[in-house]
């Protein structure tokens, strides 16, 4: 027989919280191993000791135990349920003392109770779910777009292949005109509860009804198009607004674009994928938009200005005297339109310009007399024949 936890600690079993925790720490400091380091006994009432303060300090766990005299999953002789691993004692019940006295399994005890107690369930109850309206599938599709149509926006229409909602029906299955009965064998729970006698007692399981497949209604005739699942196979034209901005791979979600729910269920969500054609004149990065621009020799050393193309148009860029090849100039917010959370914030990225000096590869007479004054005036010396002699 386990012995009674209130004993172990010596408390009466009405004992507060704070006597409880006293009482623990008393004995816990007595019979600490530390102190009897050669006693085995004194560690075994140590363990005891701790075994009966972890029950009784848990509000939760001093309650099962005032009631069914022992804690589940509770290791320990202390509280009558060795290891957790059931019911302690031989018989495999010595932690609810003297069950059969009590009335425990002679049908004044039903054992459901215990079960509710400790898990919050039914005795071994199995609930079912009526299968009510089920939401549709999600769908997804790639399409493909050009460069300028993911940076400005356009407009595009799908033809898609889905599962949709019968129109015959209205999506409930049941043919127009019919009646929908409530199912007469589980009187329109869906379910079909049994119950069995054990030796711990009555056990309830319950199952779907297979006769109206847990709808609880049976209808009088079901949809002659749909044949009763309330969805059929359909192709639909959808019209999708592409926002300015986009890039290769972003997604765009469409609500309630995706496929008919069960039973009347709501709509999934279709998922548009963007591939974007790579364009032959500007190099994304972001939103902001990357191209090169060759300029003479002489413009480099003497400064000037030059046309750009951007997404925009033509624009004006200053190229200072003395500018290096590979030099970058920033021609701010002429990149591509900003997205947030798939809508537009209003700003936009910016245009990188990288300038590359173009040394010609062949001169004119005049260009060649030219150069060599010039290596003349800056006192470079070249070779009889000159850099440009071919």
């Amino acid at each position: 027989m386990a012995k009674d936890l209130y004993e172990i600690l010596g408390v009466p079993k009405t004992a507060s919280e704070q006597e409880i925790k006293r009482a623990y720490r008393k004995l816990a400091l007595k019979w600490h191993p530390d102190k009897h380091k050669s006693d085995k006994d004194a560690e075994t009432k140590f363990k005891e000791i701790n075994q009966a303060y972890e029950v009784l300090s848990d509000a939760k766990k001093r309650q099962m135990y005032d009631q069914f005299g022992a804690v589940p999953g509770q290791g320990g002789a202390a509280n009558g349920w060795p290891g957790g691993a059931g019911f302690g004692g031989a018989d495999g019940f010595e932690g609810f003392g003297n069950w059969r006295q009590a009335g425990f399994g002679e049908g004044g005890f039903d054992f459901s109770d215990i079960f509710e107690t400790f898990f919050g369930g039914g005795g071994g109850r199995s609930k079912t779910r009526k299968r009510g309206p089920r939401r549709g599938n999600d769908i997804e599709t790639t399409i493909q777009i050009s460069f300028e149509e993911a940076v400005f926006g356009t407009e595009k229409e799908l033809e898609i292949t889905k599962i949709g909602k019968c129109e015959n029906c209205n999506g409930n299955g049941v043919e127009p005109g019919t009646k929908i009965s409530t199912c007469p064998d589980c009187g329109g729970t869906g379910e079909i509860r049994s119950v069995r006698h054990t030796i711990l007692g009555q056990i309830a399981t319950s199952r779907t009804c297979e006769k109206c497949q847990g709808e609880g209604k049976i209808p009088e005739s079901v949809c002659r198009k749909c044949h009763g699942t309330g969805r059929v196979r359909t192709t639909e034209r959808v019209k999708i607004k592409i926002p300015a901005g986009v890039d290769n791979g972003t997604t765009i979600r469409l609500s309630s674009k995706g496929e008919a729910g069960a039973k009347g269920g709501e709509y999934g969500d279709m998922f548009v994928s963007m591939r974007v054609t790579p364009s032959k004149k500007f190099t994304r990065e972001g939103f902001d938009i990357h191209t090169e621009k060759k300029i003479h020799l002489v413009q480099a050393v003497l400064g000037d200005e030059v046309n750009i193309e951007t997404l925009y148009g033509l624009v004006k860029l200053k190229i200072p005297a003395g500018t290096q090849s590979g030099r970058v100039f920033r021609l701010k917010e002429y990149g591509i339109k900003k997205l947030d959370g798939g809508q537009s914030s209003g700003g936009r990225g910016d245009h990188y310009v990288k300038v590359i000096v173009d040394v010609p590869m062949k001169l004119s007479k005049r260009e060649k007399e030219l150069y060599a004054e010039l290596a003349k005036e800056a006192g470079v010396k070249i070779n009889e024949k000159g850099f440009w002699d071919f």
